[in-house]
């Protein structure tokens, strides 16, 4: 055993593990953030994937010896109680069925919009390439993905436009369907 220092979420933690333990048992494990998934453990499924210095990467293959840079995880891409554009996306296009490769789809997806703000169906499906959804959400996963890009072009438009007015967040509020006429 040895013990890593490692930075989870904006957080400095301390670890007392294996070198060889992957990193995503240590999330799931020693600190308890369950978020990231067990899919293949062969970093092929992306159920696993989280941000490593920025960086989409399978937590599964990475032993946390070789861990270098913060990591954040889908429990540290929210603000506080403000989700993030991909997560209000997400809702919005009734993205998860059942839920299990979410996490890393949603990681992988954040990663490409960090790098390029304004994707292509093409640079949609190569950067979630390896991201397997067994219930087939594929089309609503990058409707999601153009959603979320359109906040973040609509804040790039606003900081150059000095409007702070159009930088806004997007609604992330869930209402809950009655029935009755509104």
């Amino acid at each position: 055993m040895s013990k890593y220092k490692l930075v989870i979420n904006g957080e400095a933690r301390e670890v007392d593990v294996s070198p060889n333990m992957p990193l995503l048992w240590v999330l799931r494990d020693k600190l308890k953030l369950t978020g990231a998934k067990y899919g293949c453990g062969i970093a092929q499924c992306g159920a696993c994937t989280v941000h490593m210095d920025g960086v989409a990467v399978r937590s599964c293959v990475i032993p946390v010896a070789a861990v270098s840079g913060p990591v954040t995880t889908i429990e540290g891409l929210a603000q506080g109680n403000t989700l993030h554009p991909l997560q209000s996306a997400w809702i919005e296009h009734d993205v998860p069925q059942c839920g299990y490769c979410q996490a890393g789809q949603i990681m992988s997806a954040a990663a490409l919009l960090a790098a390029n703000s304004q994707p292509t169906d093409a640079d949609i499906d190569g950067a979630m390439a390896g991201n397997y959804c067994r219930c087939g959400t594929y089309i609503r996963i990058r409707a999601a993905i153009h959603t979320a890009a359109s906040f973040y072009n609509a804040a790039d438009n606003s900081a150059a436009d000095n409007s702070a007015a159009d930088n806004r967040a997007p609604d992330t509020s869930l209402s809950i369907a009655t029935g009755a006429a509104e």
